[in-house]
């Protein structure tokens, strides 16, 4: 039984934001759901979001075990010089995903949620499988980073059109006043994959050697990956449409004209506030890990160490923020991140760097997850909310995927390269000032959700 999309979705923004907020009380007016039903959206969101959890390990793979396998790709005598041009491949990744999330969200629009998430999924797989079994620079030379390039573009474009189609569907399907818990389950599953990611790093430097782990041992987590794709492919065969066949054959469902000519203020809302969350999500999530060793002079084994168990907070952390949001409203959460973080990120970073005790770097670690939270466990549904159901992954996908090129993939090569001509600091203060800028764009946010909301 496909789920349907109400049609009374279409209510004006300037509307909506004169009224009170809904997402801070809807749980008063919680709809009846039947116990079939409640298992069936339950699953979706579970379907949905383990091939997010599949799509983002093996995007993060790369970036954890950069350190052992930069040398094989990019030969060079500094470290920093290696670690920066592989953070540059890393880079070139999501500066395919403004395209992903226009095709993938296009696809979603038009042909369903699903149709663009097994195609996503199939995409990563195939990606991280060729990453395999590269041969490296000794091998083939030049064409080695060559390759390399060509299948983290691949794996960017599917990963700009996972995050847009996985937050909206996820959106769709949440139960009525808990859809700011449910759909945090979105990043629970991405900091999951991010988080294994780091824990297959930890087991393989317990059981292989540092020569081992740069001679092959790198390869085994991308191969882990490919496989578990074809499981996550199998559980989204299963999911439900969240689209109707009216809204799909909408003449402005998943175009740019649709979305520009009558949604472009909230598309800049979205991109503003998106592109400080990123920022900051990704320098506390896969750039830490090389800033705990180069800058704060850890191992790399404390280090992993240090991320593996401040990830599992950071995960654990998500659907209590996302159930806050369901009481305080989308807007008060978003202010709440955007204030704390201008605030707090300059001392926490300059607090890490003389940090000498692993147990204090973890606790500032965790401290900064934890204001992070506020935006990332309601990441998918505050932007769900402001588009209809037409041009919603693609308004989500795309304005998400342009925020995440232009700062969250260039967050750890921008730091890298301040690094390396002495002006670490500087970096610090950018991740402050876009902090900044993302909270006068949350003050553009209604006070009550423009979309979705209606829908049951």
């Amino acid at each position: 039984m496909t789920m349907q999309s109400s049609p009374e979705l279409y209510a004006p923004a300037d509307l909506a934001a004169n009224r009170p907020d809904e997402t801070a009380s809807t749980t008063a007016r919680e709809p009846e759901y039947t116990a079939a039903e409640r298992r069936q959206r339950i699953f979706a969101i579970v379907g949905a979001s383990s091939g997010n959890l599949v799509e983002w390990f093996d995007f993060y793979v790369y970036a954890f075990c950069a350190i052992y396998f930069a040398p094989a790709f990019f030969p060079a005598a500094d470290p920093t010089v290696q670690l920066l041009n592989t953070a540059g491949v890393f880079a070139a990744g999501f500066l395919m995903r403004p395209i992903g999330g226009w095709l993938f969200g296009r696809i979603a629009d038009k042909h369903g949620r699903k149709t663009s998430m097994l195609i996503s999924v199939l995409m990563m797989c195939a990606g991280s499988l060729v990453i395999a079994f590269l041969p490296t620079y000794e091998s083939i030379g030049v064409a080695a980073p060559a390759l390399l390039l060509l299948c983290r573009l691949f794996q960017g474009l599917s990963v700009g059109g996972e995050y847009g189609t996985t937050a909206t569907y996820m959106s769709e399907v949440a139960l009525k006043g808990k859809r700011g818990f449910y759909s945090s389950f979105q990043y629970v599953t991405l900091i999951g994959g991010q988080l294994l990611a780091v824990l297959v790093v930890v087991i393989l430097q317990q059981l292989l050697s540092t020569d081992e782990l740069k001679a092959w041992g790198w390869r085994v987590p991308f191969v882990i990956g490919a496989i578990a794709a074809v499981i996550a492919l199998l559980l989204r065969r299963s999911l439900e449409e969240t689209t109707t066949a009216e809204s799909r054959a909408s003449k402005e469902a998943g175009s740019m004209a649709g979305l520009f000519k009558h949604h472009k203020a909230a598309f800049i809302t979205v991109l503003g506030y998106t592109a400080g969350g990123s920022l900051m999500f990704y320098t506390f999530t896969t750039y830490m890990q090389k800033y705990l060793v180069n800058s704060a002079g850890m191992d790399a084994k404390t280090a992993s160490g240090i991320m593996t168990f401040a990830l599992f907070c950071y995960m654990l952390m998500q659907p209590l923020f996302g159930a806050l949001s369901d009481r305080i409203g989308r807007r008060a959460s978003m202010l709440w991140f955007a204030t704390l973080g201008t605030l707090c990120t300059l001392p926490i970073l300059m607090g890490l760097k003389t940090a000498g005790s692993p147990v204090l770097a973890c606790l500032l670690i965790i401290l900064g997850m934890a204001i992070i939270s506020f935006y990332t466990s309601i990441g998918g549904i505050v932007k769900a909310e402001m588009f209809p159901p037409e041009v919603r992954a693609l308004g989500v996908g795309l304005s998400y995927a342009i925020a995440n090129a232009m700062f969250g993939g260039t967050a750890e090569y921008v730091a890298l390269g301040l690094k390396s001509i002495g002006h670490e600091e500087a970096f610090y203060w950018y991740v402050t000032g876009m902090l900044a800028i993302a909270f006068c764009f949350s003050l553009r946010l209604p006070k009550q959700a423009a979309y979705l909301h209606h829908e049951r």
